[in-house]
């Protein structure tokens, strides 16, 4: 089974699992294809991380799929000569990492080739596919951005306006870059698979392409050199886990805010979320505080762990969130976002770093998209890949715009997701796998920047408290803190503020307002509070349930 962000993505990497590929394949193939059908939030030159659980060996394995900072880059260029903000455009860019991440994917856990797998993307992009609604309302909101651009605005404003729902969308430079890697693998693919694979992650960041890339940036005012590229690899890096129940939640590290997820679901389960009701004003009171407390440890420890120090076990520990727990009020909303706390010094409060109170309205959320497939065999892949199109410049003759998630840095030296020549920004993106018994149950995640682990959180908790079916679990209403600051530049904050889906009722909201808490609304099936994609494993049968979710462009395949 397949669950991807659109269903181009989803019906390629179902294409690949017919033609006997492994989960792995697929969905690298589904990622790179979401990376052309989705090139207004998904980048081929963006982000992927991912997770890969192996049924054989029962292990799991997270490649990071993130790029770092160039080696030019620190907090004083920001200050100095932007008043510490980082710019749109080529100033934000960090080592491209998908590929990379795609083709380490496929070397170590995967049995085919990079041309194989990039096949229906390579279509996708050269010959064209019908623009959905998704896409085209994202160039319109954004149209100024695309504007900015000339080699933007000849991609995603084709005779000046934004594509058309139905309408054909073509992006022949990307097609030509996903070819060319492809040709550069099949010439070098007579000395082997691995050889092959290279020859293909060379080109990008050894060839011609990385010619092309710092070419630009070194006439537009960029960082990105040759050897920025030459240097850069992805890492294997440790996962974490939170039990809940008999589930264990597995996410990647505080490089991400993944194991924000964990956090809050180890608060949570000191309540009794089933006696409060699902969707009450108890119950979406409770949520929010203990997603509220998991962000202010996000906002004083997370970041790369290379540079920064972050105490996991001790944030992860059973004291410190039984203590994080205590501090819940139910009857009073903090009004602001609460202090950090020490697990050291269970007790001590730690303030974060926080930006002024925003006065003006809520930012369109950063977007991204994701995929999840288990294959025949019990292997999983859970990856989240991402990076718009309108916040940097396409490179013309590539159809790249390279990764801008130096956006999700701060240019404050003493906070932990600081720029830092060689340091990977603090990710949004972050895809989980929940298992069951020592074996898969549910690989899941969402596109929606912050909203993301409190959408993953909802969902998870539909299944595990109020035994929803999975497609249920999924489309039900949610809710949304915006308590904290956002992860991308500027880090817009707004204390107390609370966003609900327009079919909880309004009693809901005035009870909620009672508590403290600063309510707004969403529509019905409102893009902005993600789309959830989940695979589920029914632990008697091993039937496969798939849940895709219809506030995105979300579609689920498999036999």
């Amino acid at each position: 089974m397949i669950v991807a962000g659109h269903y181009l993505a989803s019906h390629a990497g179902f294409q690949i699992l017919e033609a006997g590929g492994n989960a792995i394949d697929a969905g690298v193939a589904a990622g790179i294809a979401l990376g052309v059908v989705q090139s207004d939030v998904v980048s081929f030159a963006g982000v992927a991380p991912m997770l890969v659980y192996l049924a054989k060996e029962r292990s799991l394995v997270s490649i990071d799929g993130l790029g770092v900072w160039p080696r030019g880059a620190s907090c004083e260029i920001f200050q100095r000569e932007h008043g510490g903000a980082i710019p749109k455009g080529v100033l934000r860019t960090v080592v491209p990492a998908a590929p990379a991440a795609w083709i380490a994917a496929l070397e170590k856990f995967g049995t085919m080739d990079f041309g194989e797998v990039a096949r229906a993307a390579i279509r996708f992009a050269g010959e064209g596919f019908p623009a959905h609604p998704a896409l085209c309302n994202w160039v319109r909101e954004k149209r100024k951005d695309y504007e900015r651009w000339p080699s933007n605005a000849e991609i995603y404003l084709p005779n000046g306006e934004p594509p058309r729902a139905g309408g054909l969308f073509v992006q022949r430079d990307l097609a030509s870059t996903l070819q060319f890697m492809a040709d550069e693998e099949a010439a070098q693919r007579r000395r082997g698979r691995r050889a092959g694979l290279r020859a293909a992650r060379d080109a990008f960041y050894r060839g011609d392409i990385a010619d092309s890339m710092v070419r630009f940036h070194g006439e537009n005012g960029g960082l990105l050199t040759r050897d920025d590229l030459a240097a850069y690899d992805v890492r294997l890096e440790p996962t974490y886990s939170a039990r809940f129940g008999d589930l264990e939640v597995c996410t990647c590290g505080p490089w991400c805010q993944g194991p924000v997820l964990l956090q809050a679901l180890n608060i949570l389960r000191r309540s009794d979320l089933a006696r409060m009701g699902h969707n009450t004003p108890a119950y979406v009171h409770t949520v929010i505080e203990a997603v509220k407390l998991a962000f202010a440890d996000r906002e004083f420890y997370y970041g790369d762990p290379r540079f920064v120090t972050v105490p996991m076990e001790g944030l992860l520990s059973p004291e410190y969130s039984r203590y994080r727990a205590s501090l819940i009020d139910s009857g009073r909303a903090w009004p602001e976002l609460p202090p950090a706390g020490d697990p050291s010094a269970l007790g001590r409060d730690l303030k974060p770093i926080l930006p002024p109170p925003a006065t003006e309205a809520q930012p369109l959320p950063g977007d991204t998209s994701y995929v999840c497939t288990i294959d025949s065999r019990g292997n999983a892949f859970s990856a989240t890949p991402s990076d718009p199109s309108n916040d940097t410049p396409v490179i013309r003759g590539t159809g790249l715009a390279l990764s801008s998630r130096g956006a999700q840095s701060w240019t404050r030296p003493e906070h932990p997701a600081a720029v830092a020549a060689g340091k990977r920004p603090r990710l949004t993106p972050n895809p989980a796998l929940v298992m069951r018994s020592g074996r898969v149950y549910m690989p899941f995640g969402t596109p929606s920047g912050d909203v993301q682990t409190q959408a993953m959180l909802q969902v998870f908790l539909n299944l595990a408290v109020f035994k929803m079916d999975p497609q249920e679990a999924v489309e039900v209403p949610r809710v949304c803190t915006y308590s904290f600051p956002d992860s991308f530049d500027p880090h817009r904050y707004y204390p107390g503020q609370v966003n609900l889906e327009k079919p909880l009722a309004e009693d809901v909201a005035d009870a909620l307002r009672r508590l403290g808490h600063k309510v707004g609304w969403w529509p019905e099936i409102a893009w902005r509070s993600g789309g959830v994609c989940a695979i589920v494993v029914d632990p008697e049968s091993g039937v496969l349930q798939g849940a895709a979710d219809p506030r995105r462009t979300s579609y689920a395949l498999g036999w």
